[in-house]
């Protein structure tokens, strides 16, 4: 689970221990599955996480709060352990940002367990398994973006719009604003009409054909 910010919840005071680091790409994701396994994970090994560190930001980015966050905590001896969901929640960058990521933690006397990818991360094979790991998050990228990109153009070259599909049409909004002069509440009409609550209110707050109607009650 996570709080209002997006954040795990649980205990954020700042002891030395265990910490986990979770990452997703956009604001509508959540947390909630790599907190939930490595919450187990470290349980089964006995290790109780002392320091969350979550946050909403693609992995092609480096210059991320948390991440800084955690590498300074580690720097002063915050953490002694990190737990990752995978490997590549620290970086989507390629090989050699993602051993510059781990190293520096390393160097800090933190070892960093990933509880989904299946490989130890320490000893001799350590630094080519995280390097065959990387390679791979980075390949996967790269494919994904070139089947958004073939997809689009296909999309496109048929005539279609690309992008998130209207959800609301002005049929719709007509009903909509009568239901609101009615004195029904937004969500009443947004769960009568199955249109999501905030997609129904930028609908009815754009300036079009019809007249404006009176403030909806949330």
């Amino acid at each position: 689970m996570t709080d209002a910010e997006g954040r795990p919840a649980a205990d954020w005071g700042k002891r030395a221990g265990v910490g986990a680091y979770v990452r997703v790409s956009t604001k509508a994701q959540s947390h909630d599955l790599q907190v939930d396994a490595i919450s187990r994970a470290a349980a089964a090994r006995g290790d109780e996480i002392s320091h969350w560190y979550a946050e909403k930001r693609s992995g092609k980015v480096l210059d991320r709060p948390k991440l800084a966050e955690l590498l300074g905590d580690a720097q002063k001896g915050d953490i002694v352990k990190l737990y990752v969901f995978r490997v590549d929640r620290l970086t989507r960058r390629g090989i050699r940002d993602t051993l510059s990521i781990v190293e520096a933690l390393r160097s800090c006397g933190c070892a960093v367990t990933s509880v989904s990818d299946g490989f130890l991360l320490d000893g001799p094979a350590g630094d080519v398994v995280l390097a065959v790991m990387a390679w791979a998050a980075q390949v996967e990228g790269l494919a994904t973006a070139e089947r958004i990109s073939a997809a689009r153009e296909t999309v496109e070259a048929a005539g279609g719009r690309w992008g998130r599909p209207r959800r609301v049409d002005p049929g719709t909004v007509m009903q909509a604003r009568i239901l609101v002069e009615d004195g029904m509440s937004l969500r009443e009409i947004a769960q009568r009409l199955r249109v999501p609550r905030a997609t129904l209110q930028r609908a009815l707050a754009q300036k079009g054909h019809y007249a404006d109607p009176p403030p909806a009650r949330v």
